[in-house]
């Protein structure tokens, strides 16, 4: 009989021991899926590394990740050194040597024609096969979307120019005064032909060395924008703050 009314304690016991663990397994469990997540905190995140022009990707990424950017970030050191190169020549063909480009385009095809001309009447003379002229054919898609391009970037900035004038934004207004004046100083010291065979080299120069040594770089650059920020407010407070333009919104309403 004793054991008959153990029974149903021992029964009892066993389910409060039960319960018991299995509160002590799910606190456990919440326990270690909290220190799982504790990595994730704020407090333990790194702090954000600063990028120059706020960027996020890669810098192949940046100019693109096709074919541009691995002749830009010299990925193929054979095909950006053959751009290189090639534009190189040009500039001084033109530059250096003051040669015309409808010139040298004329004298290209007199020669082109002169030797395909002689070589097709003469191969029998000389026992050789007859030169094979390609039919040449530009495809029309290439130049569609190159214009549609174009076009499409050619609106974007008329629209900007046209946000600038209406007087909405005074901070944009002085960047691109600036820029346009800075530009203008720099064509004064050169042609447009250097200028652009320079913007060319910096293209090719400058983010293979910036993607090399951006860890060293991008410290540098966030303390000049620090600086230019605080230079920035200081010209905001003394001037910009001072001009009316709101008084000058009000009445155009």
């Amino acid at each position: 009989m004793a054991e008959h009314s153990e029974s149903p304690i021992e029964s009892v016991m066993e389910k409060i021991s039960e319960k018991i663990h299995a509160h002590d397994s799910s606190s456990s469990s919440d326990s270690d899926s909290e220190t799982e997540k504790k990595p994730d905190s704020p407090s333990s995140v790194k702090a954000k590394i600063f990028r120059l022009f706020g960027r996020e990707k890669p810098v192949h990424k940046v100019f693109g990740g096709g074919k541009p950017a691995d002749v830009l970030l010299w990925r193929n050191k054979k095909i950006s050194a053959s751009v290189l190169g090639v534009a190189t020549a040009i500039w001084v063909l033109f530059e250096l040597i003051e040669y015309h480009l409808l010139t040298l385009v004329c004298h290209i095809f007199i020669l082109s024609l002169a030797v395909l001309f002689l070589w097709s009447n003469v191969h029998t003379f000389i026992h050789k096969t007859p030169p094979r002229i390609p039919q040449v054919q530009l495809p029309e898609e290439p130049f569609l979307q190159v214009a549609s391009a174009l076009t499409f970037e050619i609106n974007r900035g008329f629209a900007v120019l046209r946000n600038i004038a209406s007087g909405k934004d005074l901070k944009k207004f002085l960047v691109v005064i600036a820029a346009l004046w800075v530009l203008s100083i720099v064509g004064s010291w050169c042609n447009f032909l250097t200028l652009f065979y320079t913007t060319f080299v910096l293209l090719h120069t400058v983010p293979v060395l910036y993607e090399k040594y951006e860890d060293k770089i991008d410290p540098f650059a966030e303390k000049a924008t620090i600086e230019i920020k605080k230079q920035y407010a200081v010209f905001d407070a003394k001037v910009l703050s001072k001009i009316p333009v709101g008084a000058l919104k009000a009445k155009r309403g």
